[in-house]
């Protein structure tokens, strides 16, 4: 699972109204499910086979039938027999040649025969409905893990490099000390309760302890340095959407009830497992990629 998702279209009418107006609504549906949208558009296979060999990670394939001179088939049969990749493909045609066109491998591959004056409102509807197929597909637990993992790694690294910059920042001596005050505070009271374990020698406290600059540590950090540049201080909400998130799901028991349903249990509390919970951390790391690289771009204007 990702934040990103990438589809190629092959259309030769793709700048015409109708598709052009189709396009922007499938984009809104992806953004609207919070995430990072891109498309592509060739008119025809060779223009496709270009593009796809710059980049091959696309999530969605959609084709017609028929392309100028060349065929839909052939995106099809360049994907599975030369390239070997299952990307999900909807093939639509007003032809109804659609059906018997013979495929290399027609597997994960989504039929649609134009009928009636309104299909693009119909094929529209097709491909939302393979979309969020596709998206349910990413909503696992072992999955979701992995993107909130890496996403929240990343925002890490950023928040940090903020934090180590500004508390270096000459200009800022003066309204940083105190920062840098608590923070030394903190890591002597960690650092005595080290000693104090490490003396005591119990297993169990060791095992429990954390690094001496951890997350909360930076957190504070970030907040205070908000607060001194004057812009919205989102460290509280940074914490309770994106760390205890990333805690929830890198240390949290995932239960299963007997009727299917997957809960974690966070301080008594049942905290269910479903696409309302994925969409709200989609929405909530994209919000404070935003936020942190707001904060990033400000202080690179400055220096």
């Amino acid at each position: 699972m990702k934040l990103d998702y990438r589809i190629i279209w092959v259309e030769d009418k793709i700048d015409t109204k109708p598709f052009q107006s189709l396009k922007k609504n499938v984009n809104n549906h992806l953004e609207n499910e919070f995430f990072n949208v891109t498309i592509e558009t060739a008119e025809d296979f060779g223009e496709f086979k270009e593009k796809y060999e710059v980049t091959e990670t696309f999530d969605l394939i959609i084709t017609d039938l028929n392309l100028n001179e060349s065929h839909g088939s052939q995106v099809i049969d360049f994907i599975r027999d030369e390239k070997h990749i299952l990307t999900e493909i909807f093939f639509y045609s007003a032809n109804s040649e659609l059906s018997s066109t013979q495929l290399v491998n027609n597997s994960r591959i989504t039929f649609y025969q134009l009928d009636g004056q309104d299909y693009h409102k119909e094929l529209q509807k097709s491909i939302l409905e393979l979309i969020d197929l596709t998206i349910s597909k990413f909503q696992h637990i072992v999955t979701m893990r992995g993107m909130i993992m890496q996403e929240t790694s990343s925002l890490d690294l950023q928040m940090e490099n903020i934090v180590k910059t500004q508390l270096k920042n000459k200009d800022l001596k003066d309204s940083i000390q105190p920062v840098l005050d608590n923070i030394f505070d903190n890591i002597l009271a960690n650092a005595e309760e080290k000693f104090k374990k490490a003396t005591a020698k119990k297993v169990k406290d060791i095992l429990r302890d954390n690094v001496l600059f951890n997350s909360s540590q930076k957190i504070f950090a970030l907040g205070e340095i908000l607060k001194i540049m004057e812009e919205e201080d989102f460290s509280e909400a940074y914490t309770n959407e994106i760390i205890l998130i990333r805690n929830q799901f890198a240390h949290s028991e995932l239960i299963k009830t007997e009727d299917g349903k997957e809960y974690f249990k966070v301080k008594g509390e049942e905290v269910y497992f479903d696409k309302d919970l994925c969409r709200e951390i989609r929405k909530n790391i994209s919000k404070h990629i935003d936020n942190i690289s707001l904060i990033e771009n400000k202080i690179n204007a400055n220096t």
